[in-house]
């Protein structure tokens, strides 16, 4: 078990990083085709199967508040990159799913987002670096599921 004081100063250098990649990453992210909270619902539904989940499920996986969520996800609908459908198994549930339209643009921004973030940390770090950070990354998140 570490100290306080370590644990404290890994968090301060672990927020501290992510503020400093994140400003660089909403910079040059490529905002003519999706905003930044746009692009992670997306995200999102692109590792799910099906490219579906329901709407409570993906309030979990986003860093903004159910109702944030659920205009985030009417805009989306409205411009036909995902569809909401009642879910089958529960009346009360909203299953949001891709559509390929959705699918494609995502692709489209994934790419150029893609080398923005190799630039930015595949450049700073090495491969096995890399590798560590995911797993310690994975670690952290995983017990805070929990």
């Amino acid at each position: 078990m570490s100290n306080k004081a370590d644990s404290v100063a890994a968090w301060e250098a672990l927020l501290r990083a992510q503020v400093s990649v994140l400003r660089t990453l909403n910079a040059e992210f490529p905002t003519d085709e999706l905003s930044f909270n746009e692009y992670d619902v997306l995200f999102t539904l692109s590792r799910q199967p099906g490219r579906q989940l329901r709407l409570r499920d993906l309030n979990r996986h986003l860093l903004l508040t159910q109702p944030s969520v659920s205009r985030l996800v009417d805009r989306l609908a409205a411009r036909g990159l995902v569809f909401k459908a009642p879910d089958p198994g529960d009346g009360r549930g909203t299953i949001v799913a891709m559509t390929d339209n959705g699918y494609e643009k995502f692709r489209r921004v994934a790419v150029v987002h893609a080398e923005t973030i190799h630039s930015r940390v595949g450049s700073a770090l090495t491969e096995g670096e890399l590798r560590t950070l995911a797993t310690l990354a994975d670690k952290l998140r995983l017990d805070s599921e929990h």
